[in-house]
């Protein structure tokens, strides 16, 4: 179950009374340097929240230079969180409040913020050389530049800098505590408890370090200097109600985590022992992090030299009888496609994870996009299909991944998960499913000797046998080069290559009976507008198409899961619509794909900017569509 919807308006700032108001969401954005502590800031204040009992959806906004000059724009790190009393689907499009750390993080952010939001300002980073650095020519906060937001200026430095004194710690450490110290002052502005922060201080330094001692006294700090200050005429603690939810035990969780989670559960309920092989890269690499501290589910993880050779140990894992997994992001996927093209070849199961990112070659690696659609469905020499499925949210991506293990055991074949740096990155809260709500698929390996040779074929999945080297009576030899149909021997034949080629074609293609038909998630299965959205697209085009719907207007939303092969009645869907708008983040390539299968004059929406699409955009789209 997805728990996360979004305010279909502006959110609540300090002194709104939310009661009263009907507003049921806020939009919070910190930023500063990369230095500042900014996504730990945003972490923990994000499980102040999930404490708290309210939806939220998060998003971590940082640079890919490990440090850049500090005070520059290209250092900035933002971390943006949408909370409320009502079911949150993403991160919100603006923010109502703006923590800027620093002038440069002011510089990044402030045109985001909603006419009317709150700016909160470390007045003691705001040195004329910083601002300059920054690139404003004067003080931004006299020159006009903030007219039309409400600006709350505090010299947190400064405040860190006195709390630190009697610990004894240097003047760089004191400095590091202002996230701490900021995140006490929002905790306040949002009724929040404060114990699981005061928990992560103790478990992180220990309760006798004079660093720990510091943290923990600027968190207290800066909660008393909201409740003790009039920090101005209207900024007054906000208490959010709690959402319900369904009843079980929630967590917050993080793409990453789900899948690396899932692929774990996937490979339990397939009866294996997991290899995951893979080269870091980001944002893909926490899959090995988190996966590497799971040995006692029967995970090996293998840190390999390179991409190609990530690939192929996962290959060879699989070869020996293990689910061989490999995980990797745009530029590694590339290098991994011939040896992708020896596991279709082999026939052998392997889940390959692209966690997508913005641009070709090292682009912006820190940045979200759906580029790799097509890479993923035809990017491979010869013809070369696999499965292809994509995640919507964090917590889908467990599903997701179960759903990638259940097809590459059951069809003998490599399959792909497309998921995205934001999806990855973010957090959401999670009900902990039950594993007993979900349905084994134990792999069956080759024991029977007779009529085995390796492309021996099940007549209804055409999925050729899999045995475990080893197995008495079942020595064989598969590799790259073409196979002969009927005795897994070496072939040139025009015919046999011919068949092969039809065979692997035909079962990729008969999947398409073994997941569910496409559904709508908003709206009628038939009517004048369909928006068409596949991966982290869900949330804003969920929200924009609810909120147009209760405007009276005809519009539903459809969301792909299965790209490769595509749900049978697909098409059929599409054309029961007057209109087709395909909102995605790249230069249309869902798009093409549908006009290519259906031959629907469908429009596009697309977005390539390295930033998540926006709910007003999937607004704006709709309306234009209607109305014209």
């Amino acid at each position: 179950m997805n728990l996360q919807a979004d305010a279909s308006r502006g959110g609540a700032t300090p002194g709104t009374d939310v009661s009263k108001s009907g507003l049921d969401a806020i939009v919070v954005r910190f930023a500063g340097d990369s230095g500042d502590g900014v996504q730990l800031l945003g972490n923990q204040f994000s499980q102040e929240t999930a404490l708290a009992g309210n939806s939220l959806a998060t998003f971590p906004d940082f640079p890919a230079e490990i440090r850049a000059p500090t005070g520059t724009t290209y250092g900035v790190s933002a971390f943006q969180i949408n909370f409320g009393s009502r079911v949150i689907k993403t991160a919100g499009d603006q923010p109502d409040v703006l923590v800027a750390l620093n002038p440069a993080a002011l510089m990044v952010n402030y045109k985001m913020l909603r006419k009317g939001g709150l700016v909160i300002l470390d007045s003691g980073a705001f040195k004329d050389r910083d601002i300059k650095r920054a690139g404003f020519n004067v003080d931004p906060r006299t020159d006009g530049t903030l007219k039309e937001f409400r600006v709350l200026e505090i010299d947190i430095s400064a405040q860190a800098l006195e709390i630190a004194k009697p610990f004894g710690v240097s003047q760089k450490e004191a400095l590091r505590t202002k996230n701490i110290w900021t995140l006490g002052l929002v905790s306040w502005m949002y009724d929040r408890e404060m114990a699981s922060t005061m928990e992560y201080i103790a478990r992180k330094f220990g309760a006798e370090d004079p660093i720990g001692k510091a943290n923990l006294a600027a968190l207290k700090a800066g909660h008393a200097y909201g409740e003790t200050h009039e920090l101005s005429g209207d900024v007054v603690p906000v208490s959010m109600p709690a959402v319900k939810f369904e009843p079980g035990t929630y967590r917050l969780v993080s793409g990453a985590e789900a899948l690396a989670w899932g692929l774990a559960a996937g490979a339990n309920l397939a009866g294996l022992e997991m290899v995951l092989s893979s080269y870091p890269i980001t944002p893909s690499s926490p899959i090995l992090h988190i996966l590497a501290r799971l040995k006692q589910f029967g995970i090996t993880t293998f840190q390999a030299e390179d991409e190609i050779a990530a690939c192929c140990a996962a290959i060879g894992a699989s070869f020996g009888g293990k689910l061989g997994v490999t995980a990797s992001s745009g530029p590694g996927i590339a290098l991994k496609t011939e040896a992708i093209g020896l596991a279709i070849s082999t026939e052998l199961p392997l889940v390959i994870v692209n966690t997508q990112r913005a641009g070709p070659s090292t682009g912006l690696p820190t940045k979200t996009e759906q580029s790799d659609l097509f890479i993923a469905v035809f990017g491979r020499n010869a013809d070369a299909p696999i499965p292809v499925i994509a995640s919507h949210s964090p917590g889908d991506c467990f599903d997701v991944a179960i759903e990638a293990v259940r097809l590459a055991t059951k069809y003998m074949t490599p399959v792909m998960i497309l998921s995205d740096g934001y999806i990855a990155n973010a957090a959401e809260p999670w009900l902990i499913p039950s594993m007993k709500n979900y349905t084994p698929f134990k792999v069956q390996f080759r024991t029977e000797t007779e009529g085995f040779h390796p492309y021996v074929r099940d007549p209804k999945t055409l999925a050729r046998a899999w045995a475990v080297p080893g197995t008495p009576g079942l020595m064989h030899r598969i590799g790259g080069i073409e196979k002969d149909y009927n005795s897994g021997n070496i072939s040139y034949e025009p015919a046999n290559h011919q068949k092969m080629t039809d065979t692997r074609f035909a079962k990729i293609n008969n999947i398409a009976d073994d997941i569910p038909e496409q559904g709508v998630e908003v709206g009628n299965a038939k009517g004048k507008l369909a928006v068409v959205g596949w991966g982290s697209t869900f949330g804003p085009i969920n929200r924009a198409v609810t909120n147009m719907r209760d405007k009276g207007f005809d519009v539903s939303h459809i969301h792909i899961r299965h790209i490769w092969p595509l749900p049978r009645n697909l098409g059929q869907l599409l054309k029961s619509f007057d209109k087709v708008l395909v909102a995605e983040m790249n230069q249309g390539q869902m798009l093409t794909l549908l006009k290519g299968q259906y031959l629907i004059d469908a429009k596009g929406l697309l977005k390539v900017s390295g930033q998540p699409l926006k709910i007003e955009e999937v607004t704006n789209a709709i309306r234009a569509q209607l109305e014209s």
